[in-house]
């Protein structure tokens, strides 16, 4: 897991003074000898440690190896279960301060702020994209913009500006998901008139990925996990901190449905097992099929943002969108697909 390998360049694994693991490593170093002359030279030696696996579960029969199974539920070379656990404390727990101060900044702007995550190709920009246009329609005035999240070029925040939104650019390098510090400080940079598009929806891109986000609070309203037809219906139990973490599982490409076998019920089976609460709405993207019904989540949704008080303080008075229209919304979008796949059969 990102908080404890490091790849976020935020908390190094070599932070600090323990050592866990065997590793080579040479020291250059200045030798005074009897002619009296200096030089350096290397000497190359291994520091052993011992590193138990007793973090590892194997299955006896198969000979599966699971490395969630410690306490940490993560194995990172060289770092221990409890060092990796201090690690992520430390490195969640400076996360999520940030996350705390843009949550602050969204509901002084009575704004929505959405996280949208996925594995690489589920249609996130695409969906986007045709959910600005399809916004503008239903709800001219409510300004909406896009922060987009990858780990190099701005072919995203491109493809978002065509449309009129505004967006920003953040690409993470080696880094495979967004955090809050790179979310706020990319605020002023898409608002710099401070509160001028106060009561819009920002639309927050995550890199392409269904671990690592899972676990890093933006001062989002509420994650929003993108799942492409394409991809399989067990993505939910073969990744279930993500689908964990999600309140709306968005079922993308169902215009490909008859080309695929792809069981939807199996779907949001498995996304249910591992969160009975996510809600669940197929739509296509490309189609406009079960667009309407993710509008009027996204508005439902506006509706309950948090406000600033007159104390300066946000309030977390988010209103999660009415579940029994939520439901009849799922079931329409549901039984569209089903005529769709009876008409082609």
């Amino acid at each position: 897991m990102c908080a404890v390998c490091g790849c976020a360049n935020t908390a190094p694994a070599s932070a600090g003074h323990e050592h866990d693991h065997p590793h080579p490593h040479e020291h250059a170093h200045p030798h005074k000898h009897k002619h009296e002359h200096q030089h350096e030279h290397q000497h190359e030696h291994q520091q052993v440690h011992a590193h138990h696996a007793d973090h590892v579960a194997v299955d006896a029969d198969s000979g599966d190896m699971h490395y969630g199974a410690g306490p940490a539920r993560v194995s990172v070379p060289g770092i221990s279960q409890a060092r990796a656990i201090r690690l992520e404390q430390n490195v969640l727990a400076e996360n999520n301060r940030h996350a705390s101060c843009n949550r602050h900044s969204f509901a002084e702007r009575g704004m929505l702020a959405l996280n949208l995550v996925s594995s690489p190709g589920s249609g996130k920009t695409t969906l986007l994209c045709a959910t600005i246009a399809a916004l503008r329609s239903r709800a001219n005035e409510l300004p909406v913009a896009v922060i987009e999240g990858d780990q190099q070029t701005s072919f995203d925040a491109d493809r978002i500006r065509a449309t009129g939104a505004a967006a920003i650019q953040i690409n993470t390098g080696k880094g495979c998901h967004l955090d809050a510090q790179m979310v706020g400080a990319a605020l002023p940079r898409l608002y710099p008139g401070a509160i001028a598009d106060a009561g819009g929806v920002l639309f927050i891109e995550n890199v392409g990925n269904l671990v690592c986000p899972a676990l890093w609070d933006l001062g989002e309203a509420a994650k929003v996990v993108i799942l492409s037809v394409t991809e399989g219906e067990d993505k939910p139990l073969k990744y279930p901190d993500m689908f964990g973490a999600a309140r709306l599982m968005v079922l993308n490409k169902t215009d490909l449905l008859p080309h695929l076998q792809f069981d939807v019920a199996r779907c949001i089976a498995y996304a249910r097992r591992i969160n009975p609460h996510i809600e669940v709405l197929q739509l296509s993207a490309t189609s406009g099929a079960g667009m309407d019904a993710w509008l009027d989540w996204i508005m439902a949704a506006h509706g309950g943002v948090p406000q600033a008080s007159a104390d300066g303080n946000a309030h977390s008075i988010l209103r999660a969108p009415d579940p029994l229209a939520a439901r009849i919304a799922a079931l329409e979008a549901e039984l569209a697909a089903l005529k769709r796949q009876g008409g082609a059969a």
